[in-house]
Formats: structure tokens, C-alpha cells, sequence
């Protein structure tokens, strides 16, 4: 296999080839799969309700959008904070000022561009294009827009071999589908995704490993893979808007994950797969509804001690805006709130001194005041 690939400083032995000819599975073990199942649909309509009880999805959740694209990207070896995005986004996401951008981390850049590709493909489907390769390549293209991945092909797919690597090791893991056999594969998984079929759950977790061993770009595939997951659940009815994040289960069982996509090309384990797909969806929704409940409740809490801060009819205002953007400049903040200059200077003194804004950077010269609401942070931040 060495010779095959013409690889250099990495070793083939234990190296996994993609399954040709076997997605999708012809047959699956549904006795392994009752429990699973029954476990992940009950747990994902319990969070599916429990967004439902939200005034406001989009807004409450906002933050954990934040979040995935912070872990989904640590998957891949791209570390930042959450704190680190949501400055960044406070003093940058309003400006297409590309040079001022280049004197943050690209790490800090390439979270920023998940989540402005996530953004994306959720409004194109919303628009009523449908999962496909278009769609795919459109949300690769914004998120290797800027940083270390834009000279990796952004919003094509792959002209040559790739490969799944141990770095530490120097070992190949896994030779995703050839080149020259990805158009194929692409339209094969497209219309698998796209078909009906008996049971939504285990064709998310059947598409989200076939991408996975596609690998169809040369950069960014666990990032675009772990999407849509999403996506798919939302496409298919499970969840009611594209707000499941699934990530951290995978970071927490990062070996784990590795192994069962490694093990679906060497022995045909598509049923184990599936299980730990499962496993992997039930519980992180349980942990999603309570972070969901938590956001809420804090928010219901928070109303009455903005009531009693501000005494404005604005204070609702406030309140949505910090919820939706936990760290923000004061700039921002006159701009984005709807609430009148003068007022929302006094809002943001007023809640600093009421202790419910933390000034992260104090103002200087042109440079804003920076700002955090802490106790929604607290709960993000797991």
C-alpha cells in the first residue's frame, strides 16, 4: 500500500480503505437497534418539547451555536475558547475589514467561519434547497473563506488522494474514496439522504459516517460532517428547527468515534455504527434540555432583575440582546439593540453597576467598551 499512495513519513500498516460498493448497508441487525432507538427518538423529543416551551429558539440559543463551532473545531485540532470567539465576534463579525481581522489567531478566525457556514446552510435550506452537494459545498466555501484553510480548495471538492491521520504516530488511519470515484459517491449519498425511508434516525447516522469516508474536500470534512448531522435531523423532521449540537459527546469519545467510522470499511460494522450514533444522540440530548432549561430559567429570572436596573420600557430590549450576544462592545450595542443612544449608554453602566454586566475591556480612545453577561456565559461554558 506504500507504494500504491507514494506516501512519505506516514505508515500504511493498519491503514483502513474506504467500503466501495457497500453504502448503502444492505442489511442491518434491527434486534441491536430497538433499544437505541426507542432511547434517542424518546430523548430527542423531549429536547424537540422543550425548545418548543422557548419564547424564542434563535435568540436562547444563539450561544450554544457558538459553542459547537468551538468544539467541533477542537475535534479537528483547532483550539480556541468560547470567550476568545465571542470577543472576536464582538469587535469584528460587523466589519468585512479583512486586514484588521488578520491580527487575531487564524484559530479564532476559522471558529468565526464555522459558525458564519453554519448560518448559511441553515438559511439556504430555509429557502428550500435541499441537502445536496450545491448545499455542502456553499457551507464549505464560507468556512475555509479566511485563515489557514483558505488555500485548501474552499467549496471544492477534492482532486487527489486524501487520508485520516495520526500526526503524533505518523500513521495513516483511514484512505477515504478515491478522486476519481467521489462524483459517485457524492450523488450516491445525495439521493440516500434525500429518499424516503423507514427510519430517520439511522439514515442520519448511516449519511453522517458515509460523508465521513468520502471525505470530500481536502480540508474541513469533520467540521461540514458534524453539520449536518444537523441538518439531516432537521430535514427530516426530528427536531422542528436546526438547533442540536452534538459535538461535545464526540469530543468526550473521541477514540471511540474514530474507531467505529474505521470499523464500518474494515468489517462491515454498520450496525455498531449505529448504535453508538444512537447512544451518542440520546445522550446529548438529555444534556442539551438541561442547558435548554437552564437558559430559560435564567432568562425568566434575569427579566425581573432588568425590571428592576432599568424601569424602562426598552428594558426587554436589553435583555434579548445580551442573551443572544453574551459578549459585546457598547458600539454593538447601540447599533443592534433598538434602543435609542442616550438610553443605551445609561442600560449598559446601569447593568455594570447592578452587577449583571462584567466590563471585559474598558473603552479607549475609539476602542469600545467591551462587555459579558456572566451568568448566561457560565451555563454555555459548561
Amino acid at each position: 500500500m506504500q507504494n500504491k499512495y507514494n506516501i512519505k513519513d506516514y505508515g500504511l500498516e493498519g491503514a483502513v480503505e474506504y467500503h466501495y460498493g457497500q453504502f448503502p448497508p444492505k442489511s442491518l441487525d434491527y434486534e441491536k437497534l430497538i433499544n437505541p432507538l426507542g432511547s434517542a427518538a424518546s430523548a430527542i423529543a423531549k429536547y424537540d418539547a422543550a425548545l418548543n416551551n422557548l419564547h424564542n429558539k434563535q435568540l436562547l440559543l444563539a450561544p450554544l451555536k457558538n459553542k459547537e463551532a468551538v468544539i467541533s473545531s477542537r475535534i479537528e485540532g483547532t483550539v480556541a475558547t468560547l470567550d476568545e470567539l465571542l470577543t472576536f465576534d464582538a469587535y469584528i463579525s460587523d466589519k468585512d475589514d479583512t486586514k484588521e481581522q488578520q491580527i487575531y489567531r487564524n484559530e479564532i478566525i476559522e471558529v468565526h467561519a464555522y459558525t458564519r457556514a453554519i448560518s448559511h446552510a441553515f438559511k439556504r435550506m430555509s429557502e428550500g434547497l435541499p441537502i445536496s452537494s450545491r448545499l455542502i459545498r456553499e457551507a464549505h466555501d464560507r468556512m475555509l473563506f479566511l485563515g489557514r484553510g483558505a488555500d485548501k480548495q474552499p467549496g471544492k471538492f477534492k482532486l487527489e488522494q486524501n487520508f485520516i491521520a495520526d500526526k503524533t504516530q505518523k500513521k495513516i488511519l483511514f484512505v477515504p474514496i478515491s478522486a476519481d470515484k467521489l462524483e459517485d459517491g457524492v450523488k450516491n449519498l445525495e439521493n440516500y439522504i434525500n429518499d424516503p425511508v423507514p427510519n430517520p434516525l439511522l439514515a442520519t447516522a448511516i449519511s453522517h459516517a458515509e460523508f465521513e469516508a468520502l471525505h470530500p474536500f481536502k480540508d474541513g470534512n469533520g467540521r461540514i460532517g458534524r453539520m449536518l448531522i444537523t441538518l439531516t435531523m432537521w430535514d427530516k423532521h426530528l427536531i422542528e428547527g436546526p438547533y442540536f449540537y452534538i459535538s461535545g459527546y464526540f469530543e468526550n469519545h473521541r477514540e471511540e468515534y474514530i474507531e467505529r467510522l474505521r470499523r464500518i470499511s474494515s468489517n462491515g460494522e454498520w450496525t455498531e455504527w449505529c448504535i453508538f450514533f444512537l447512544e451518542a444522540l440520546a445522550n446529548q440530548a438529555n444534556e442539551n434540555i438541561e442547558t435548554t432549561q437552564k437558559v430559560s430559567s435564567l432568562y425568566d429570572e434575569m427579566k425581573e432583575r432588568f425590571r428592576e436596573a432599568l424601569a424602562s420600557q426598552w428594558l426587554l430590549h436589553a435583555l434579548d440582546f445580551v442573551f443572544e450576544r453574551p459578549v459585546f462592545s457598547t458600539t454593538q450595542f447601540k447599533l443592534r439593540s433598538g434602543i435609542p443612544n442616550q438610553t443605551a449608554s445609561r442600560f449598559t453602566k446601569a447593568l455594570a453597576e447592578n452587577g449583571l454586566l462584567k466590563v471585559v475591556i474598558p473603552g479607549a480612545g475609539r476602542r469600545p467598551t467591551l462587555y459579558s453577561f456572566e451568568p448566561l456565559l457560565e451555563i454555555v461554558r459548561g
